[in-house]
């Protein structure tokens, strides 16, 4: 490798990071940085080149400007898979990678707990089990023969699309682009929405957020969608319209919603959606699982190796498409 960029880490995890890099990156110089104060500081003093970041003490205050801003920066590393918190960035001087797919089968069965957890009326049952009490009318149901749509088929959007199927699922799918997609049955464009919504019993919600996806389930579309039905959103706060969906499920029009990102992180404790008995909320955590910051920063030394070669890198993000 004929390259030897400054790297900077801007993470809370330094030490499994410099690990993994020390195996095949020894003799590169490695600076760290665990906060959100001072980036832009340690970015002039280090001169550093690459950066790997993550959105470690959450998204409110994170340095971005300082990154964008950065003259000798030439490539940002993100930790995860979003990048909107990046947007807008200049492509002719930065490159800017995800780590897609990093935690796409955990989040894919994340997903499917949710629906698990509706179609067998765990509530119900935990109620039951709390007061002591035997309900011989108790049921559950099945997902198999039920109708799944999938907003986004990214890596994570696929890995749903494969366990649904393996559980008999019926799958819907909307993309930018619509093009057939393995285990989904029907792949539409963004102008099917409302009818897609209008056929399914459960709906998964993992699409990035861009202009075009800000407030794409808003209250035309949830008087659109199936009664009865379930949402799961694993995307990032703002695709869905938070007071229309409290609408939605106030009116019975939706049966439940599991979400795990929201307008404003953390959730505030007297934000209306802790008090929805048919409501799931997550800390932002579905992505979360032992061993992924490691799978991460495996997927980055990986692409360091391609940077040092001179040669493409994965995952780069197109900041006109957001993904």
């Amino acid at each position: 490798m004929s390259r030897a960029p400054v790297i900077l880490l801007h993470t809370d995890a330094a030490e499994t990071a410099r690990a993994i890099l020390a195996e095949a990156h020894g003799d590169l110089t490695v600076h760290v940085h665990d906060s959100y104060v001072g980036l832009d500081r340690m970015l002039a003093e280090s001169r550093a080149e690459v950066v790997y970041t993550t959105r470690f003490l959450g998204p409110s205050g994170f340095p971005s400007a300082a990154l964008l801003a950065a003259p000798d920066m030439r490539w940002i590393s993100v930790g995860g898979s979003g990048t909107d918190h990046l947007q807008p960035w200049d492509a002719t001087r930065l490159t800017v990678t995800n780590a897609a797919g990093v935690a796409a089968d955990m989040i894919a069965e994340y997903a499917l707990g949710m629906l698990l957890h509706f179609s067998l009326d765990l509530p119900g049952l935990s109620r039951n089990q709390s007061e002591r009490r035997w309900d011989g009318r108790a049921k559950v149901e099945p997902i198999a023969g039920r109708t799944l749509l999938i907003l986004g088929l990214g890596k994570t959007g696929q890995a749903m699309a494969r366990r649904a199927k393996a559980m008999g699922m019926h799958t819907l799918g909307m993309r930018a682009n619509p093009a057939p997609v393995a285990h989904v049955d029907e792949v539409h464009g963004a102008a099917a929405l409302h009818d897609l919504l209008a056929r399914a019993d459960y709906t998964l919600v993992c699409v990035p957020l861009l202009p075009s996806t800000r407030g794409l389930l808003d209250r035309r579309a949830f008087a659109a969608i199936r009664p009865g039905s379930v949402l799961v959103d694993v995307s990032r706060g703002g695709v869905v319209d938070e007071t229309a969906l409290m609408e939605a499920l106030s009116s019975g029009r939706l049966r439940g919603a599991a979400l795990d990102v929201f307008q404003t992180e953390p959730l505030p404790t007297d934000h209306p959606l802790w008090g929805f008995g048919n409501v799931v909320i997550s800390p932002h955590c579905s992505s979360v699982y032992d061993g992924w910051e490691a799978e991460a920063f495996r997927l980055f030394a990986r692409n360091l190796i391609r940077y040092r070669r001179g040669e493409p890198l994965t995952n780069i993000v197109d900041p006109q498409r957001g993904y």
